[in-house]
C-alpha cells in the first residue's frame, strides 16, 4: 500500500458495519438537510461512536451551530437522540444532576439544547462556568468531579466521562468546548431541499430498531474498538477528537474510513478557520503578514507598519486608535519587539524585521495544503456511467490499483459504477472513493493529497 494510505483494522472489516452506517445516513438526509456532505459522514460515525463510548478514551463533543433560528438544529438533536446510545436530553440542566446520571462503565449521551441560552449570559453564579468545566473534563477518561455528599459531607468522585452533543444560535459555545468538538454549522433550508417530517409517534419505533442494531453491532466489537490505532493526520487535540469516529469507521470497512478522513480533514479546515477569523491576535499576525508581502521588503518602520495598517479597510485596525506603542503592546504575547532598523537604507528607526515573524508566521499562520499536479503527472482514464448519471472523465496523477468490489457502502443510488464494475479507488491509497468525489472528477481524498 501506497504512502500515506489509511490501514484498516485487520480482519474486522464488516460488509453489515457498513450496511447499517449506509443506512443511518440516508436515514439522517431523510429529515435533516445538512450543508455539506462531509457534516453528514460526521454526524453518522458520531452517533455510532456514541454505542462504543466504552472502548473510548476520548467522548467527541458534537457542536451544532446555526447563524439564526430554524436552521434544523433541533430536528437534528431529535433524529440523533432516537439513533444514539442512551440519550440524556436536557434544556436546562443543572450540573449536579448531569454528574449523577453519568455512569463511568456504561455512560450516557448528554444532549443539550438552547446553549445559547447557558453561556450567553455574563451572570455570574448561575451555574454555566461549573457546566463548561464538566463538559471539557467529560472529554476525557479518568477525569471524574468531587463533590462532598451526605450529611458527614464525604467527598465522592463522580465520573464525568460522556459523549455530548450540544447546539445553539451563534458563536455560543465556550472555545474549550468547541475545541473538543466536532463542529457542524447548519444553514436554513431552502425550498428546493424537501426533506421528511419527523413524528416521533409515527417514525420512532423505525429510529429505535435501527438504533438497538447498531448497539448490537458495536457492542459486540468493543475489544476490537479499545485495542483499535487508526490512522491519522491530524494532531494534537484534533486527532484525540477524531479518534473513536476513525476507529467506527475502520470497523466499518468499505467508502467509510475514506470518507471518515475526508470528513475530518474538510471540517477541522473550517473549524481552523472560524478560529482565526474569531481571534483578533492573529488576524493582526495575518495583516502584517500580508502588509510586509504587499510592501515587498524585509523592515517597517513602527510608524509605516501602523500606517498601512490602518488603511485596511477590511480590518478593524482603522477603527481602534492604532498607534506604535499599542502595536508594541499587542505584538508582546508572541515575543515579537521593535528593534532599530533601517528601511530602504534610511536613518535609523523603531520598527519590525521580517524574520522576527518567521516562526510566529509559521506556527499560526500555516500556509494552505498545495493540490497543483504536474502535465507530466496526468494520466486520463474514463469512467463509463449508467444512463442516468452524466458521463466524465476522471484525472489521476498514476494508474489506480485494480480494486475487487465488496461491500463498500455505497448505496445503489449514489453508485456511478455499472453492474460488477469495481469502485474507483484513490491513486494514493487505494481505499473507495466517496461517489460524491467521483462526480466531481476527484482521485484522491483531501487527506491524503495533503499527505502528499
Amino acid at each position: 500500500m501506497s504512502a500515506g494510505a489509511v490501514t484498516p483494522i485487520p480482519g474486522r472489516h464488516s460488509s453489515h458495519g457498513a450496511e447499517l452506517l449506509d443506512e443511518l445516513a440516508d436515514t439522517v438526509r431523510r429529515y435533516v438537510v445538512l450543508p455539506i456532505p462531509e457534516a453528514i459522514t460526521a454526524v453518522v460515525l458520531w452517533i455510532a461512536a456514541t454505542h462504543g463510548q466504552p472502548a473510548f478514551q476520548h467522548a467527541t463533543r458534537l457542536a451544532i451551530n446555526s447563524p439564526e433560528k430554524r436552521c434544523g438544529k433541533s430536528r437534528l438533536l431529535d433524529i440523533i437522540e432516537a439513533t444514539c446510545y442512551k440519550p440524556l436530553l436536557s434544556v436546562n440542566a443543572t450540573v449536579a444532576a448531569l454528574f449523577r446520571s453519568i455512569d463511568d462503565q456504561d455512560p450516557p449521551t448528554i444532549l443539550l439544547d438552547e446553549a445559547d441560552a447557558i453561556w450567553s449570559t455574563k451572570k455570574s453564579g448561575d451555574g454555566s462556568e461549573d457546566l463548561r468545566a464538566l463538559i471539557n473534563a467529560g472529554f476525557g477518561r479518568g477525569r471524574p468531579v468531587l463533590r462532598c455528599v451526605g450529611p458527614q459531607q464525604t467527598p465522592t468522585a463522580f465520573s464525568s466521562f460522556a459523549m455530548a452533543a450540544l447546539a445553539g444560535i451563534g458563536d455560543c459555545l465556550p472555545d474549550t468546548v468547541t475545541d473538543r468538538s466536532v463542529r457542524i454549522t447548519m444553514r436554513r433550508r431552502a425550498a428546493r431541499e424537501p426533506v421528511q417530517s419527523f413524528r416521533r409517534r409515527r417514525d420512532g419505533d423505525l429510529l429505535h430498531k435501527l438504533r438497538d442494531r447498531l448497539t448490537d453491532w458495536l457492542r459486540a466489537h468493543l475489544e476490537e474498538l479499545e485495542s483499535a490505532e487508526p490512522e491519522s493526520r491530524l494532531e494534537d487535540r484534533a486527532a484525540d477528537t477524531w479518534e473513536p469516529l476513525f476507529a467506527i469507521a475502520d470497523l466499518a470497512g468499505g467508502a467509510w474510513p475514506g470518507r471518515a478522513r475526508d470528513a475530518a480533514m474538510v471540517l477541522a479546515a473550517e473549524a481552523e478557520g472560524e478560529d482565526v477569523a474569531a481571534s483578533q491576535a492573529v488576524l493582526l499576525l495575518s495583516d502584517i503578514k500580508d502588509v510586509f508581502t504587499e510592501a515587498d521588503t524585509s523592515v517597517l518602520s513602527s510608524e509605516d507598519l501602523v500606517n498601512r495598517l490602518r488603511g485596511l479597510t477590511e480590518s478593524p485596525w482603522g477603527t481602534f486608535d492604532l498607534n506604535a506603542s499599542k502595536l508594541a503592546y499587542r505584538l508582546k504575547p508572541w515575543k515579537i519587539k521593535p528593534t532599530q532598523v533601517r528601511p530602504d537604507g534610511e536613518r535609523q528607526v523603531r520598527g519590525y524585521k521580517l524574520e522576527d515573524f518567521h516562526d510566529t508566521f509559521d506556527r499560526y499562520l500555516p500556509d494552505p495544503p498545495s493540490h497543483s499536479v504536474t502535465a507530466s503527472q496526468v494520466q486520463v482514464i474514463p469512467v463509463t456511467p449508467p444512463a442516468s448519471v452524466t458521463p466524465q472523465t476522471v484525472t489521476v496523477t498514476q494508474p489506480v490499483t485494480e480494486l475487487t468490489c465488496g461491500s463498500d457502502g455505497v448505496t445503489s443510488g449514489d453508485a456511478p459504477f455499472g453492474p460488477g464494475r469495481p469502485p474507483a479507488g484513490c491513486e494514493r491509497c487505494e481505499l473507495p472513493l466517496d461517489p460524491v468525489l467521483i462526480r466531481e472528477g476527484e482521485t484522491t481524498h483531501p487527506m491524503c493529497e495533503v499527505a502528499s
